[in-house]
């Protein structure tokens, strides 16, 4: 654009200047003829050849006050009138016919040199040349203006690949960090004492102060894991003999020391439980695995259920029990399967279904699944469903927030996962419900292996 309004200036003062400079020559010519021409009268003569007027295709004609012409060079010149309006000597030129025409008066003067009377002098050039001339200048500065184009293209491209290579280098390096989420890296410096090598100094200054936070809190974290795992470990000792305590003055208590003794208990017993799966976590964070060993999660499922009967007993529960060998902690996965019953227990109405199901999948896991016709869970719970601390609005059995949180910690620990999906056994189907299920690699059994059935036979030894 800047080159257009350049070549339109340039060429509207350019074609303006030619036209003018030609009108000048016109008019400039036109008035040094009365001064250069000497005609006599009588009898009237032109003593001036006009041939010296009539350069660069000029014409020159000579008229009478009448009209009628008397001289003309060259000869066959086209006619530029004659009518009087035309010879009526004018200020300006005008332009008839291709020509730019000047008429000026010639004195006629005697043998005395005085004026006799005067006749008109048509002074004309024709204007093609010089319109040439002004489209030749339009179609250079036309040419000029794509050529500077092209070249201001490639120019601009090359130079703003050079000045943007600084940029998309740290625009990679920003984007290599943000992949990885370690403010440990560096990003390209530059030489060049600019706005992009500042920018690069301050993005380095910026990472070096993250990678120092993320240390910081990073150390902060692992004293604060330690000291609740260490605390959490600490406590039990403790808890257990203020439980054994607790349990001696219930049996030998009567009346209202009783009952307050028996409250005491069962506050100790939560007290106990929220020691053990703060104890639970802290050992996930700090990478700290239990041993794992072969066992059925079927047994691990039904020891539950069973451990869970005598607070079910308003709800319809139900097993589908199979097979299912994993490598795993016994003690965390109990856990797993008893959290999972009591999440359903607590957060569903008296008298709603409830099914357990273990079984292996084609691709050689386990699933574990808990699932029930209760309220589901509501929407804007689920994306926090399985983070500490966080509660439903109808938890109705006083738990801390962390049941949920235990069965993921325990199911990544294991090298599985758990999901919240739709029940399946929902009156009708797609009604509200929820689904959890804990996915975890199973481990192969040989079928002539002494212990390949015995899983089988315990369960059915405890379904009789």
């Amino acid at each position: 654009m800047i080159l257009c309004v350049f070549a339109l200036a340039i060429g509207s003062l350019t074609v303006h200047r030619i036209r003018s400079d030609f009108n000048r020559e016109v008019l400039e010519t036109a008035e040094q003829l009365p001064g250069q021409m000497v005609i006599t009268f009588p009898p009237l003569q032109i003593k001036t050849p006009l041939k010296e007027f009539t350069d660069d295709n000029a014409v020159l004609k000579i008229f009478t006050q009448d009209g009628d012409l008397i001289a003309q060079a060259p000869r066959g010149a086209p006619s530029f009138g004659p009518a009087p309006s035309l010879l009526t000597p004018r200020p300006e030129p005008v332009t008839i016919d291709g020509y730019r025409v000047a008429t000026r008066r010639v004195a006629v003067v005697n043998a005395a040199e005085e004026p006799e009377g005067y006749l008109t002098v048509q002074y004309a050039r024709p204007i093609a040349a010089t319109e040439a001339t002004c489209k030749r200048v339009e179609l250079l500065l036309v040419l000029g203006v794509l050529a500077g184009s092209v070249f201001a293209l490639f120019a601009g491209m090359a130079v703003a690949r050079r000045a943007m290579a600084p940029i998309a280098a740290l625009t990679s390096a920003a984007a290599e960090i943000a992949r990885t989420r370690d403010p440990s890296g560096h990003v390209p410096q530059t030489q060049a004492e600019d706005e992009v090598a500042e920018l690069a100094r301050t993005l380095e200054s910026m990472l070096r102060q993250l990678d120092a936070a993320r240390s910081e809190t990073e150390a902060t974290l692992a004293r604060q894991r330690q000291f609740v795992a260490d605390a959490s470990h600490e406590l039990r000792t403790p808890l257990t003999s203020v439980l054994a305590n607790l349990e001696l003055l219930a049996e030998s208590l009567h009346g209202d020391e009783a009952e307050a003794a028996r409250s005491a208990l069962r506050s100790s017993h939560r007290m106990r439980r929220l020691v053990a799966d703060l104890l639970l976590l802290a050992r996930s964070d700090a990478g700290r695995v239990a041993a794992h060993e072969p066992c059925e999660l079927a047994n691990v499922v039904v020891d539950a259920a069973g451990e869970l009967g005598p607070v079910s007993a308003e709800h319809e529960i139900s097993l589908d029990i199979h097979p299912a060998k994993v490598l795993g902690s016994r003690d965390e996965l109990h856990r797993v399967a008893v959290n999972l019953i009591e999440n359903a227990l607590r957060h569903t109405p008296a008298g709603c279904a409830i099914h357990i199901s273990t079984s292996t999948r084609s691709d050689g896991s386990v699933e574990l699944a808990v699932e029930d016709d209760g309220p589901g869970v509501p929407a804007e719970l689920a994306p926090t469903l399985f983070e500490r601390f966080v509660r439903g609005a109808g938890d109705r059995g006083g738990s801390f927030g962390l049941g949920l949180a235990i069965v993921k910690a325990v199911a990544i620990s294991h090298g599985g996962a758990v999901t919240l999906e739709p029940s399946r056994i929902g009156h009708p189907p797609g009604s509200p419900g929820a689904r959890f299920v804990v996915r975890l690699p199973g481990l192969r059994v040989d079928a002539d292996s002494p212990g390949a059935s015995a899983p089988v036979v315990e369960l059915a030894q405890r379904g009789a």
